[in-house]
């Protein structure tokens, strides 16, 4: 994979902070983000590393989740990925990225709260590609409360829980009978794991929780030659900040490098972990923070 056009230095390669105060009704769009998201369209180029592979991506209508599938389709891999019904016009982007690639684009509209459509996603990534080979859990939902853990409604938390973590469960469960060995599950887990910020209380727990079940599930899966790890990104400029936090001005300042990460500088770490130069690579949290220290 080949990622390094534009300067070397990494400080000034995207756009830094102040950025243009913007809020956008949830789930966000890509569209009207002001700088607008590099998801590697002009810059990825693949090598061959994951030729013929079948993955199954949640979440890959827009941010992380287009980069990953950009990235996976220009390494030779078919994808299928989710998206909600209110994220179609972003999803089919990411399908002409895709099949740009030369390879198979299944989009799937499906809420993986619900464990019914997690299941039906599994079964029709089974019908269409036979096998899976790489699951990513990248689908997430967070929401900003400043005024503390009293304006986290019920509504609120069980939305992040179900999302973040009975989704991930869920999938995992039904998808690991069909991952074959040299199969890899990558869970998407964030720099909130591990430095929680007090307005993202419940999805900075989810996080943490996520960290726990992929070195958990690595220990069971290890026998059947399935490996399983998490990508942990810092802040990254995606459609979820201007829909879900207050201010967006300063975003990502707070990094070492001074600036959020863009999707594209994520894709890299999912493409490795999903690949053969992984393969004794299990029960890792890859960070991805911009020089944030984790444990």
């Amino acid at each position: 994979m080949n990622t390094t056009d534009g300067p070397r230095d990494p400080t000034p390669r995207y756009p830094e902070p102040a950025f243009p105060q913007q809020s956008q009704q949830y789930p966000g769009w890509t569209g009207p983000m002001d700088p607008p998201p590099d998801h590697g369209e002009d810059t990825y180029q693949g090598s061959g590393l994951l030729t013929d592979r079948k993955a199954v991506l949640t979440g890959g209508d827009s941010g992380i989740g287009r980069a990953v599938a950009l990235a996976f389709a220009r390494e030779g891999a078919d994808v299928l990925f989710t998206h909600l019904a209110s994220e179609a016009e972003e999803a089919r982007e990411s399908v002409c990225l895709i099949e740009e690639a030369g390879r198979r684009a299944v989009p799937v509209t499906c809420d993986i709260r619900e464990e019914a459509q997690c299941r039906t996603l599994i079964e029709t990534a089974v019908s269409e590609f036979g096998r899976i080979d790489v699951l990513v859990n990248n689908a997430a939902y967070q929401m900003s409360q400043p005024e503390g853990i009293g304006a986290i409604s019920t509504e609120q938390f069980d939305r992040v829980v179900r999302t973040n973590l009975y989704g991930m469960f869920w999938l995992c469960k039904m998808a690991v009978p069909h991952i074959p060995a040299g199969g890899s599950v990558i869970n998407t887990a964030s720099v909130q794991a591990y430095k929680p910020s007090p307005h993202l209380l419940d999805y900075a727990m989810t996080k943490g929780a996520i960290v726990t079940f992929t070195q958990g599930l690595a220990q069971m899966l290890a026998s059947d030659g399935i490996r399983v790890n998490a990508v942990a990104p810092g802040p990254v400029w995606t459609p979820l900040i201007p829909a879900t936090l207050p201010d967006t001005r300063e975003f990502g300042k707070q990094s070492p490098l001074g600036r959020p990460a863009q999707p594209a500088e994520m894709a890299p770490a999912y493409v490795f972990l999903a690949s053969p130069n992984a393969s004794f690579i299990t029960g890792e949290i890859m960070n991805a923070t911009g020089g944030t220290p984790l444990p």
